[in-house]
């Protein structure tokens, strides 16, 4: 596993941000404090518009619209069969629910810096508030990949390669055969800096699914539909082909089942 710093990145640009007061100040203390508890490195993602959705024939992504969001702190890896382990340690065996698909197979040893699957949207989300984070929305999750040039793939406009994400494997569902450590594809990294957006583990994000839900959602800071039956499920994975990798690509699942190709990346308000 590449080794990660304990600090939050903060990106080009974060000067140009009036966070002077001190309230501010103490809160991005607070909030860099909590992320170098836990030893998970989080970038900036600045406040300001992009464009979401897509034109291309992902009939789940269209319409493509713009969209403001505040600024908002992003994981840059995923979260670790390590780092969900301390979670189940610290919940104790009476939350059986918080158990991933394929535990069982987890040798930490081996397996700690591979990401963690087959957990619920629930036990993702019940994850994220013990580290002191959320998980992010769907719009937020977007911006983070594929930044403000509405690039289709984190890295640019060019196809996937094996150099560039861990995905369209056929094997069987194995922390060994199927995934590989988190920060593994420098090249394939967003422009804000964040990691394995495509492929490797989808990622649940705090959105409820609705497919028509870009053509009358909020022109700033979308919060998603108020109900549904299933998650959002962003990034694609291991498991799938090409078209499911592009950061406007859209899947769903319901919040109570283990996917086994299921991860977990926290996000955290910015101030």
């Amino acid at each position: 596993m590449r080794h990660v710093t304990v600090t939050i990145t903060l990106l080009a640009g974060l000067a140009a941000i009036s966070l002077a007061t001190p309230a501010h100040a103490e809160t991005r203390r607070a909030l860099e404090a909590e992320a170098r508890k836990h030893g998970t490195p989080m970038v900036w993602v600045s406040d300001g518009e992009f464009m979401m959705g897509s034109q291309d024939g992902l009939s789940k992504a269209k319409p493509a619209h713009r969209v403001y969001l505040y600024a908002f702190y992003m994981d840059v890896y995923e979260v670790t069969t390590a780092r969900y382990a301390e979670f189940l340690e610290a919940t104790g065996p009476n939350h059986p629910g918080l158990v991933p698909m394929l535990w069982d197979q987890v040798d930490l040893a081996n397996h700690g810096d591979r990401p963690v699957i087959g957990v619920t949207w629930k036990a993702a989300e019940a994850y994220c508030r013990w580290v002191g984070k959320r998980l992010p929305s769907e719009a937020e999750w977007e911006k983070a990949a594929r930044g403000t040039d509405s690039r289709q793939y984190p890295w640019g406009n060019e196809e996937p390669t094996s150099k560039l994400a861990n995905y369209d494997k056929s094997s069987r569902y194995s922390y060994s055969d199927s995934l590989t450590p988190v920060g593994s594809y420098e090249a394939g990294k967003s422009p804000y800096g964040v990691y394995d957006m495509a492929g490797n583990a989808s990622e649940w994000v705090a959105d409820w699914y609705d497919e028509k839900y870009y053509a009358s959602s909020p022109e700033s800071n979308p919060p998603g539909p108020s109900r549904g039956k299933q998650k959002v499920l962003r990034g694609g994975s291991f498991d799938d082909p090409t078209r499911l990798l592009k950061s406007a690509s859209r899947e769903s699942y319901f919040p109570d089942d283990r996917g086994p190709y299921v991860g977990i990346r926290c996000a955290q308000d910015a101030f």
